[in-house]
């Protein structure tokens, strides 16, 4: 059987390239098709495959800014020639899902989320890039036909797998399909569980409208209470301008001093509505509470506290706040400070374990119907 893997582009490690790297252990001997990549930027189990790229790869100057021309990524992902394979696996969050696999081919696609940015993202993204008027109406028909080549891609996808309840639903809504859950892997061993209270909240995010970090350097601004923030992004130099004394940013770092800054911190706040989110659970793993919005994947990741029944049900994980809103996140903050003692860091390390990297190495392996130590060659 051969195999072949789509991923929409590989130009960082975020959650989506942690999922694909499982499935280049499950499949060492596949084809790798993604339509840009920048070598170096992802992790050798992903560079040393046998990598593919689309005709956008060729645009020199461009490539940079390759995000800019998504009118063509369409084009782009039905150019693959996957003629010969048997099995396409799609690494879905933009069009990957939609490659066009030959006759007889079984096609499954992990989705991360139908395309946000012309769904129900679409306003976040506009008001993060500072469109006006004209601009956004210039946009409304390209947003139109991604829209409809997106709902019509799906059908060619045999099965649907993705990573919450929550996109589950958006793909039933956008697509009229259904979809198994396979919660994406926190990997535990990269996290020490810390102990003692912690010196800071921390805030791990890219710098974009959507993640609602405004609202975390807002809140902690307002109580005077010391954050570090963690990431890049379009947004720095808003947020930077925004932010009290007590509000420190720290840009991109690695995964290493990630790892130990969520080993310092008191807790992490997670702002945004979030598909699934993965910084959760790093926390997590590290015996950090999460202080997060009540909605989306971080349902499915944090069990809150409850102050009016602090015995009923699973131990705390975190603390969640219900209006998106600086003064309602300040409240949970305080609501956090004055149950610390609600939170065990071995007991949240424990819930972190239940999503380990080797679970979900096993759950894809059931789906796709290989062995969990890797796939058929090619």
């Amino acid at each position: 059987m051969r195999v072949a893997i789509v991923h929409d582009w590989l130009t960082g490690m975020r959650g989506g390239e942690r999922c694909l790297e499982v499935l280049c252990e499950l499949f060492p001997d596949a084809t790798l098709f993604t339509l840009v990549h920048r070598r170096g930027s992802v992790s050798p189990g992903i560079e040393r495959m046998r990598i593919r790229t689309s005709f956008l790869q060729r645009l020199g100057p461009l490539r940079g800014r390759f995000r800019a021309l998504l009118p063509l990524f369409p084009l782009a992902v039905e150019s693959f020639d996957l003629r010969g394979h048997d099995l396409v696996v799609c690494s879905s969050h933009c069009v990957a899902k939609g490659a066009l696999a030959p006759p007889g081919a079984r096609q499954v696609a992990y989705v991360y989320t139908p395309m946000r940015y012309v769904w129900d993202q679409a306003a976040a993204y506009a008001d993060g890039a500072g469109w006006g008027r004209l601009r956004r109406a210039a946009a409304a028909p390209l947003a139109s036909y991604l829209r409809l080549w997106d709902a019509a891609s799906s059908l060619r996808v045999d099965e649907f797998l993705t990573i919450s309840g929550h996109v589950a639903r958006r793909i039933r809504r956008c697509y009229g399909r259904e979809a198994a859950v396979i919660h994406p892997p926190v990997d535990a061993e990269r996290f020490q569980r810390g102990e003692g209270e912690g010196r800071y909240y921390l805030v791990v995010s890219a710098l974009v409208a959507y993640k609602r970090v405004d609202l975390a350097v807002a809140a902690c601004s307002r109580l005077g209470l010391p954050l570090k923030v963690v990431g890049e992004g379009p947004q720095a130099r808003r947020l930077r301008r925004q932010a009290g004394p007590s509000v420190e940013f720290l840009g991109t770092r690695s995964d290493a001093e990630v790892a130990a800054l969520y080993r310092g911190c008191r807790a992490v706040l997670f702002p945004g509505l979030e598909d699934f989110g993965i910084v959760p659970l790093e926390a997590q793993a590290a015996g950090r509470p999460v202080i997060a919005y009540g909605d989306g994947g971080a349902c499915e990741t944090i069990v809150p506290l409850n102050p009016l029944a602090p015995a009923a049900g699973a131990e705390p994980t975190g603390v969640f706040f219900y209006d998106q809103t600086s003064e309602a996140l300040a409240g949970a903050v305080e609501l956090f400070e004055a149950n610390r003692g609600a939170f065990d860091p071995k007991v949240l390390r424990d819930h972190a374990l239940a999503f380990d990297r080797p679970l979900f190495k096993r759950a894809m392996a059931r789906a796709l119907g290989v062995p969990a130590e890797g796939g058929p060659a090619c």
